[in-house]
């Protein structure tokens, strides 16, 4: 642990990061999984091969990538998978130079928020899990 890491307000946010970032994830992944034929049907909507393998691994990186963050578990790993994630799922759904204008003030936030999640996944991956995690507990 460094110095970043290892004071107890610096804990205390980087656990918020963790937990708010698979808050997001987690529920999503689940979702998908009970509504899998209609993922899979919106991967097919844009264009994209193999919508079903694309959904399964939706739901891998959603679920096994949040509950990484949620844990302290391969933090940094999970945190550049899931930017990668994310700023796929936003160039591929939330293309709005490329939706009709009634569509587009909608999808231009929707990208712009992911990019805002991106940078805080960008930053747990540089940061790390922080003292309050199980990697905090394997390296005390």
């Amino acid at each position: 642990m460094n110095a970043v890491t290892s004071s107890p307000v610096n804990n205390a946010f980087l656990l918020a990061a963790r937990v708010l970032m698979a808050v997001m994830f987690v529920p999503a992944g689940i979702s998908k999984i009970g509504g899998f034929e209609g993922t899979v049907g919106y991967i097919a909507s844009v264009g994209l091969p193999m919508a079903a393998a694309g959904a399964v691994a939706a739901i891998v990186v959603e679920v096994l990538g949040g509950l990484a963050l949620l844990a302290g578990v391969g933090t940094r790993v999970a945190a550049v998978v899931l930017a990668l994630f994310t700023l796929a799922a936003s160039v591929f759904f939330h293309a709005y130079w490329a939706v009709p204008a009634e569509q587009a003030m909608v999808q231009q936030l929707m990208f712009f928020k992911n990019l805002a999640i991106v940078g805080g996944l960008l930053g747990l991956a540089a940061a790390g899990a922080g003292g309050w995690s199980v990697e905090g507990r394997r390296q005390a």
